[in-house]
């Protein structure tokens, strides 16, 4: 509450690129939707990757640490009039800007926005965005609560179909109790699509104590292979690589604490597969046709699907396919290789 509402009031005051990284160029569709959001909002960004999953036409999307609200106005233009989008995020009250440093001389020009919380930036500019967007009323709405307990921000089981979370889940202290949040709100063949920062190794005493370290997304990064654990404690499936990149420190002071600890930003995606929908290996076929996506499908960093192609997929991969969004997305038939994806981000 304090690093993002307080000392950060642009994405230029981080000390590391970790809350910056993207594996990937910006899809043109994401480019172009990019263009009608607030100033503002896009100043006020601290994410880590792209969170814009596809297939998400009237979907009901969750963003955990909503923050400004940048991704949730993308999606709101994706999901179209009529799907929805919450975001929810723990940064609340107004804070003065100048809190934490003496009064600006007067050669130094104000400030361009006045200082507010992540919240309070995302909620003031619904309209704006409504307005921009064509939509006869608001298919956003911004919640203040922390994400290990949903059920008191109101959020019902079983009430969305898409969970998105951007560099944000290391923040929390207890990444079980998100999970299992995320797990309990998802509806049966839901999606959890996030991006965040990992460590080759479990982190020391002395990092994960280190308050800028914390507010830099580094202190409270997992060690990768404990998302493995975490998921299938919880029930997901098993986590689905998408895309990985290195995060540089550029800070002297932080490389000395971290020492040889590496970080990569990495965006995976997790299933809430029903158990009706788990059989054996298969064969699939995408039909084409997603928007943005009508002739090739890069899935994750395993599998890639081409309009009309066969591919062989392991139980898992069709399973989800199967019990997903993207069932009406692809051709499924039992059989096929026994195929075995790879695990592994760092």
């Amino acid at each position: 509450q304090d690093y993002y509402g307080k000392r950060l009031q642009k994405s230029a005051d981080l000390k590391t690129n970790a809350c910056i990284t993207l594996a990937r160029p910006l899809p043109k569709a994401v480019r172009d939707a990019l263009e009608n959001v607030h100033e503002e909002v896009v100043a006020r960004y601290y994410g880590c990757g792209l969170v814009i999953p596809e297939c998400l036409t009237s979907c009901r999307i969750l963003d955990l640490g909503s923050g400004s609200g940048r991704d949730c106005y993308l999606l709101s233009q994706m999901v179209g009039e009529w799907g929805h989008v919450t975001g929810i995020d723990m940064t609340e009250g107004q804070v003065w800007r100048g809190a934490r440093a003496s009064p600006r001389p007067p050669s130094i020009p104000p400030p361009p926005f006045p200082s507010s919380s992540q919240v309070e930036v995302a909620k003031k500019h619904i309209a704006y965005h409504m307005d921009k967007f064509g939509y006869k009323k608001p298919n956003v709405e911004f919640l203040q609560g922390y994400m290990e307990k949903l059920s008191d921000a109101g959020l019902a089981d079983e009430s969305y179909d898409i969970i998105i979370s951007n560099c944000v889940i290391n923040l929390a202290p207890d990444k079980r109790a998100v999970l299992r949040e995320a797990y309990r709100v998802l509806k049966p063949g839901g999606e959890m699509y996030f991006s965040d920062v990992y460590a080759n190794q479990r982190l020391s005493e002395s990092v994960r104590k280190h308050r800028v370290l914390w507010g830099e997304c580094l202190a409270g990064a997992l060690y990768w292979r404990d998302l493995y654990s975490i998921a299938e404690e919880v029930g997901f499936s098993p986590p689905c690589l998408v895309t990985a990149s290195p995060i540089t420190i550029g800070d002297k002071e932080l490389e000395d604490v971290i020492g040889d600890c590496h970080f990569v930003s990495a965006t995976f995606r997790l299933f809430k597969v029903p158990g009706s929908s788990r059989a054996g290996p298969g064969q699939v076929i995408y039909n084409g046709g997603i928007v943005g996506h009508e002739r090739e499908l890069v899935f994750d960093a395993n599998f890639t699907f081409k309009e009309g192609e066969v591919v062989d997929v392991d139980a898992e991969m069709a399973a989800i396919l199967r019990s997903s969004r993207f069932a009406e997305e692809f051709l499924i038939r039992a059989g096929g290789a026994n195929t075995t994806a790879p695990q592994g981000c760092c």
